[in-house]
C-alpha cells in the first residue's frame, strides 16, 4: 500500500496518479501496487513535479513496518537505527537562545551515547572513513527542474588519500539568463564552444562515478535534476545512493547564525574562491565531508 501527497504540482501529475491511486481529499492519494509501479510512479513525480512539492509512504520490512521519501527541501528523511524520521531543515525564524542548560543538556546526552555505542560508532567509524564516495555539484539554467537545463556537473572521487576530478560544460539551446551568467560566468558562447551534448556529458559522468555513493550540500536539488535529465536521454537510470551533508552540519554545529554553505564553509576552514563554479564547489564539499567523516559527524 502508498500513501502520496502533493501540493502546487501540474494536473497532469494528478490525473496520472489518478490511474493507479484513489484520491481520498486534495491532493491525497492511496494506492495498492507492486513495487515496481511504486518506483515507477515516484520517478514520474519526480519527472513532472514542477515547482510542487511531494511525498510518498509505503510498506516495507522495518520495525515500523513503512517507510517514506520526499520532495521537500525543508525536511529529509533520515535513519535513526533502522526508524526513518523526517527531519525539519529550516532554521528557526527566531535567534536560537544560547542557554547553559540546553549546552550542557546536548553534552551529557553526547558523553552517554559516546559510553553505550562507543565500539559500534568506532566501527562505522572506520567503515565510513574507507569508503570511497563521489561529491557533487551543477549548475543550471534556473530552479525549475521542468524548464531549465544543467550547464555544468563538477565532481570529485574521494578515495583514501587520493582524489580525482571530473568538470563537464554542457551545451545547450536554451538562452542562459543575465542572472545566472553573472553567477556563473558561464555564457551561451562558452558553452557552444566547450560544452559537450547532455548525453555524452551525462555518459562520462556515469562511467567517473561508477556505482559510488554521492554526497553533496542539499543535494535534493542536484538529484532532481540529475534524475530528469537522465530520463530525456537514452542512458540507464542513476542506482547510486545520495547522501546530503547539510542535516550532519546542523546536528555537529548546532549554533550556526545559518547553514548557508559558505557559512558552513568558513566554520570549518575551508577555501572556496571560486563558488557557483561546478568543480570548485564539488571540491569544497569533498573537504566537508571529510571533515565530517573523520569528526564522527557524517557516515554513509
Amino acid at each position: 500500500m502508498i500513501v502520496v501527497t502533493l501540493t502546487k504540482v501540474p494536473n497532469s501529475l494528478r490525473g496520472d496518479l489518478t490511474k493507479w491511486c484513489q484520491e481520498i481529499q486534495t491532493g491525497v492519494y492511496v494506492g495498492n501496487v507492486t513495487a515496481k509501479i511504486r518506483d515507477e510512479l515516484w520517478n514520474r513525480i519526480m519527472r513532472d513535479i514542477g515547482n510542487g512539492q511531494a511525498t510518498m509512504a509505503y510498506n516495507t520490512n522495518n520495525e515500523l513496518g513503512y517507510t517514506f521519501k520526499t520532495t521537500r527541501f525543508d525536511r529529509t528523511v533520515v535513519d535513526y537505527d533502522g526508524i526513518p524520521l523526517m527531519m525539519h531543515l529550516v532554521a528557526a525564524d527566531k535567534p536560537i537562545k544560547h542557554g547553559f542548560s540546553n549546552a550542557a543538556k546536548f553534552h551529557k546526552a553526547k558523553l552517554m551515547a559516546k559510553r553505550t555505542d562507543s565500539k559500534r560508532a568506532e566501527k562505522q567509524k572506520v567503515e565510513s572513513e574507507s569508503q570511497p564516495f563521489v561529491s557533487v555539484d551543477i549548475e543550471t539554467t534556473g530552479l525549475d527542474v521542468s524548464t531549465d537545463k544543467i550547464i555544468a556537473i563538477g565532481a570529485v572521487k574521494s578515495y583514501g588519500s587520493n582524489v580525482e576530478n571530473f568538470c563537464q560544460l554542457i551545451n545547450t539551446d536554451q538562452k542562459i539568463p543575465t542572472a545566472v551568467i553573472k553567477l556563473t560566468g558561464l555564457t551561451s558562447e562558452k558553452l557552444t564552444s566547450k560544452g559537450a551534448s547532455l548525453e555524452n556529458a551525462l555518459s562520462e559522468f556515469q562511467k567517473f562515478i561508477s556505482d559510488l555513493p554521492l554526497v553533496g550540500y542539499n543535494i535534493h536539488f542536484d538529484e532532481i535534476f540529475l534524475t530528469a535529465s537522465f530520463r530525456k536521454t537514452r542512458l540507464a537510470s542513476l542506482v547510486n545512493n545520495f547522501y546530503d551533508l547539510m542535516p550532519a552540519v546542523k546536528n555537529n554545529n548546532r549554533f550556526l547564525d545559518n547553514y548557508r554553505l559558505k557559512t558552513v564553509l568558513e566554520t570549518y576552514n575551508i577555501k572556496n574562491e571560486n563558488f557557483h563554479n561546478a568543480l570548485a564547489d564539488a571540491q569544497a564539499t569533498c573537504y566537508l565531508a571529510e571533515q565530517l567523516i573523520k569528526k564522527g559527524a557524517f557516515k554513509f
